[in-house]
């Protein structure tokens, strides 16, 4: 009896799987995949392709090329994959953070606001001019819940911690990442964090003698000095199961979140200079947040105009966080309601 074919499964990514951030943290979890399922599955990559209708292209050749999944890992394809699902009813597509779903598309994110509270309590602690800075990359609700939650963090043990926020536009561009960390830094803030993908940021508080956070992936080894700690992600275990999902049959659309209750978010290489108490404040805090007694938006929640936008003793739910559209008391400025920018047109391709 023959054996079953493999399953040929794609990934799209935004930015280089070199990135040290979030792409190669997506790129992890892909070659969990390979790791755990060997021959059952065959799998590919598009780095590099911009956001919006450019990827069209990129998502309907990787559909007619006969891959059975494909996940586009940026809220900013979920246009695309809404046109190219049409097309193949018969294939199954996942959007990080898309939101939108139909019987064959389904979208999952990561709760990367955890993390971004628990750097804020790291930052709240070691800030010596109590203004933080926070590198943006595109005014959509999932960053605005990381800045807020940073800042949220960092108010939780210093009150008078304001956050300073540049943003950038785009998920992945070191000099901009590198001019916008000078900015914040130059305007007296002194611990940095960010949403944007590569090292370029923490690198930029080394060169100044600053403090900052590795975003995505471990970055204690870019700039050891300036390196607090990393917010990491581990995509592995959403990609194994749903490719076994696709495999047996059993998959499904849906909306996925995952965070640190379900171990794919972790605060790692917390740094010697951050003091005992925090380091165990971090740990409780995670500990919270795993068996659901800590939740990160509880009321009372006031935006940067005094306004309540989530009641005392009240919990946050998904509806919620999903527009947020507003700075929390402390961050200095309002959103911008500017339009994303898309990554140069270049994509590179490679598989195995």
């Amino acid at each position: 009896m023959p054996k079953p074919e493999a399953l040929k499964a794609a990934w799209v990514y935004v930015g280089p799987v070199a990135d040290a951030g979030s792409t190669m943290a997506q790129d992890r979890g892909r070659k969990a995949v390979e790791a755990e399922l060997g021959r059952q599955v065959q799998t590919s990559f598009v780095e590099k392709v911009p956001e919006g209708a450019g990827a069209v292209g990129v998502i309907r050749d990787l559909a007619a090329k006969g891959n059975q999944i494909i996940f586009a890992t940026s809220s900013g394809y979920i246009e695309p994959m809404l046109k190219v699902a049409a097309e193949f009813p018969n294939v199954k597509f996942e959007t990080a953070f898309g939101r939108q779903t139909t019987e064959n598309l389904r979208s999952y994110e990561a709760r990367h606001f955890e993390v971004a509270y628990l750097a804020g309590v790291i930052a709240g602690r070691m800030t010596r001019t109590n203004a933080l800075g926070f590198v943006a990359s595109v005014p959509i609700p999932e960053v605005l819940r990381s800045i807020n939650a940073f800042t949220l963090g960092a108010q939780s043990v210093n009150p008078k911690v304001r956050t300073k926020v540049v943003w950038v536009n785009d998920w992945f561009d070191p000099p901009k990442e590198s001019a916008a960390a000078q900015s914040l830094m130059n305007g007296g803030a002194d611990v940095l964090l960010q949403s944007t993908q590569s090292t370029a940021v923490l690198q930029a508080a080394e060169a100044n003698g600053k403090r900052a956070f590795g975003w995505n992936g471990d970055m204690s080894a870019y700039a050891p000095k300036a390196h607090l700690a990393s917010c990491v992600v581990d995509w592995g275990p959403y990609y194994k199961k749903e490719i076994r999902q696709a495999i047996d049959g059993t998959w499904a659309t849906g909306r996925t979140s995952v965070g640190i209750k379900e171990g794919q978010l972790a605060v790692v290489k917390i740094a010697d200079a951050v003091p005992a108490d925090i380091r165990e404040q971090v740990e409780k805090l995670s500990a919270g947040l795993k068996s659901g007694t800590f939740a990160v938006y509880t009321g009372p929640v006031v935006d940067g105009a005094g306004k309540e936008r989530l009641a005392a003793g009240a919990m946050a739910d998904q509806d919620w966080l999903d527009k947020m559209d507003f700075f929390v008391k402390g961050v200095e400025g309002k959103p911008p309601a500017a339009p994303r920018t898309n990554l140069p047109a270049t994509a590179g391709v490679s598989s195995k």
